[in-house]
Order: C-alpha cells, then sequence, then structure tokens
C-alpha cells in the first residue's frame, strides 16, 4: 500500500499492485486494472518511488524472515535449500 493525497489534500492509501499506469499531465493521474482513475498531488517520480520502495519492503521483510533471526544464511537448514524460499546463486565451483 502507498500514501497519496488528492487534489483536495485528503489523504488515502492505495494497493500499488492495482496501478496499470502512471501519466503525469499537469496532473498526475493514476489508472488502476479497472480503469478507475486517481488524481493525485504527487509527481509522476514520486508515486514511482513510492511503488518502488514498498515493493522492496515487502523484499526485504521476506528476506530477513528466511535468512534474519529465523534462519541465518551462515548455518545451513538441515533439510537443504528446497525448503527455503530464497536460494542463494551458486558459486562457480558449485556449478
Amino acid at each position: 500500500m502507498i500514501r497519496l493525497t488528492r487534489l483536495n489534500g485528503e489523504h488515502f492509501v492505495l494497493n500499488a499492485d492495482l496501478i496499470q499506469r502512471v501519466e503525469g499531465h499537469p496532473d498526475t493521474v493514476l489508472t488502476l486494472v479497472d480503469d478507475t482513475k486517481y488524481v493525485v498531488t504527487e509527481s509522476v517520480d514520486e508515486v514511482i518511488r513510492e511503488v518502488r520502495d514498498y515493493r522492496a519492503g515487502i523484499q526485504a521483510v521476506a528476506f530477513q524472515m528466511d535468512r534474519g533471526a529465523y534462519r541465518p544464511a551462515t548455518a545451513p537448514s538441515p533439510q537443504g535449500p528446497e525448503d527455503s524460499s530464497v536460494v542463494p546463486f551458486p558459486s562457480r565451483e558449485e556449478r
């Protein structure tokens, strides 16, 4: 979810996965997959940055859950790599 502002100053939160396109006329217009349109005060670059940060946050949390406190990368899992959603890229020796 990303936080945006309508032209009247009202703040709202939008599911970033529903955005089909972002256009910058004089105003920034978000078109969703169901053709709903929102006009927001943020620039196209700000919307893109918000979406990027939102998705990066999801990846960071997934990595933390998979390799962070729950399963450190230095300690191999007894079940092997197939129980992990994140698999390390093999080294040259392993290929």
